[in-house]
């Protein structure tokens, strides 16, 4: 209790010595249920639409608050002793395991969000692995705007160096477990999925978009984002108050045809747990448990 007490205060300082405070977390609930000093493990049942056909598989989002570096953009490995450089995030590792054929994927997105500070998620960063290669993308917020840098397996996008100023996509995921309120709904410029780029090899880019939002009776709702140039429509749904749990995902995409492919998740397990000091072989049941 004295622990909270003493970061409680610390936010309170910094809150008052930044004006680009996120007025929107409530410091007591968000405490209680994020510094457990464990991570949240959502397990989806994932159908990944891939060429052309839908492959049963499962998805992960683990959340988890960490303490980050504003200007290294790594996790600190000496927070106390950081100073000014320290600031709260929010991190999500959020992965896919779907087989195509013969051969499976991999994938797996980190996004870091400050909790506290009305600012761009510093970093994002996507790999997605399987049988014929790698890809790779890292962005980083500097200058105004993302830095990013690209590496493939194809000849055709090698490595590259993109510069890009819009929100990512991959952001709402976790502005939807800070406080959905933080997501503005209209006309925007979004950063689409880094999962959606590497599997369209479709450039880099901010692409419009509009964004809305939907409740479903007192407990559950929705965020929607549409693509019109892209015939690209994500759906986010969670539970309506806090904590925010995301319940599923749907991403669907308009073919030329008039067809749609249609990727969701529905999340099947959820747990709290220090994962980092489970690596025993008997600590395999916990993973059983998660259907996984």
């Amino acid at each position: 209790m004295k622990k909270f007490i003493q970061f409680s205060l610390l936010v309170f300082i910094f809150a008052s010595c930044n004006p680009e405070i996120r007025n929107a977390i409530d410091e007591k609930k968000f405490a209680s249920h994020w510094y457990q000093g464990k991570a949240e493990i959502n397990v989806f049942d994932l159908k990944q639409m891939r060429y052309g056909e839908s492959r049963k598989g499962k998805a992960v989002m683990i959340f988890v608050t960490e303490d980050f570096s504003k200007s290294k953009q790594v996790k600190l490995d000496d927070p106390s002793g950081a100073g000014a450089d320290a600031q709260k995030v929010l991190k999500l590792n959020m992965t896919r395991e779907f087989i195509t054929g013969v051969y499976p994927y991999t994938t797996m997105l980190s996004v870091f969000t400050p909790i506290y500070e009305e600012v761009k998620s510093p970093k994002l960063v996507t790999s997605v692995t399987e049988w014929c290669g790698q890809s790779f993308i890292q962005l980083n917020w500097k200058n105004n705007a993302y830095q990013a840098q690209l590496f493939s397996y194809f000849e055709d996008e090698g490595d590259q160096s993109v510069k890009v100023k819009a929100q990512p996509e991959d952001e709402l995921f976790n502005l939807i477990r800070l406080n959905p309120d933080l997501i503005r709904t209209g006309e925007r410029q979004l950063i689409p999925s880094l999962i959606y780029q590497r599997f369209t090899h479709n450039p880099l880019q901010a692409e419009d978009a509009v964004i809305s939002k939907k409740k479903f009776g007192s407990a559950q709702a929705e965020v929607e984002v549409n693509y019109p140039d892209l015939g690209r429509t994500l759906i986010i749904r969670y539970t309506s108050s806090f904590p925010f749990e995301i319940i599923s995902w749907e991403e669907i995409q308009l073919k030329e045809d008039g067809e749609k492919e249609i990727t969701s998740a529905i999340r099947s397990k959820v747990s709290m747990l220090d994962y980092w000091n489970r690596n025993a072989k008997v600590d395999e049941v916990l993973r059983q448990n998660l259907g996984l």
